[in-house]
């Protein structure tokens, strides 16, 4: 094609075509194989493995594994311990968002080379004097809460769960107050991300079962 012949042409399509030209010569350097173009969000992942992390950005993202743990356990009790529709969808959401979450927060250790903990619901392990040991985050249930949870049925346990569940919420708050109070943390993109979608989601989520827990009848469910 002619220099001239581009006179002709809609400018849109030649500024097209240099793009294409451009991306090319990025997706498929001279002797390799051309790979299709990696999504935004991949993207943004290996960008973020570049950037420079803190302390405080590890422990948020290690202990928030277990504390998310505890939520989806406390959430995947709704059907058996006869919650209403309402709180089991609501759980429903629960469990497959912080699940979800979970995986974000393994994946964000595990290409940092950083200790993954397991999704455990007694909190993060820790193996002190070769005996493990649960390190329990802001708001979480203790053992006796937990307990006490599983044993209510009904209405008891709509109860219990959204009085709990708000606790639990809160003191996911509490440790994102934390990391964003830490000079220097929260700098990765998908830290802070993900630590403001907890902000916003979890204040939500207290406010919608806070108006959940209004609506319960007075008394026992028995």
């Amino acid at each position: 094609m002619t220099l001239e012949a581009t006179h002709h042409m809609n400018p849109s399509f030649i500024r097209a075509v240099a793009l294409a030209l451009v991306l090319g010569s990025f997706a498929a350097p001279r002797g390799a194989t051309a790979q299709a173009p990696i999504s935004g969000i991949e993207q943004a992942r290996r960008d973020s493995v570049r950037r420079p992390y803190t302390a405080a950005d590890i422990e948020f993202m290690s202990g928030m594994i277990g504390h998310h743990a505890q939520a989806v356990k406390m959430a995947g009790w709704a059907q058996s311990h006869g919650a209403s529709r309402s709180l089991q969808i609501f759980c429903g959401r629960i469990a497959t968002g912080q699940t979800a979450e979970i995986g974000l927060m393994q994946q964000w250790l595990r290409e940092r080379n950083q200790p993954v903990p397991e999704a455990d619901a007694r909190g993060m392990k820790m193996d002190m004097a070769g005996m493990d040991h649960y390190v329990m985050m802001p708001g979480m249930l203790t053992d006796e809460q937990m307990k006490q949870l599983d044993a209510a049925r009904g209405v008891d346990f709509d109860r219990l769960f959204l009085t709990f569940m708000m606790q639990h919420h809160r003191g996911a708050l509490t440790m994102v107050d934390k990391l964003f109070n830490t000079p220097g943390a929260a700098q990765d993109e998908i830290v802070f991300k993900f630590a403001n979608d907890v902000q916003a989601d979890q204040t939500t989520e207290i406010d919608r079962m806070q108006q959940m827990l209004d609506a319960l009848p007075q008394g026992s469910g028995e």
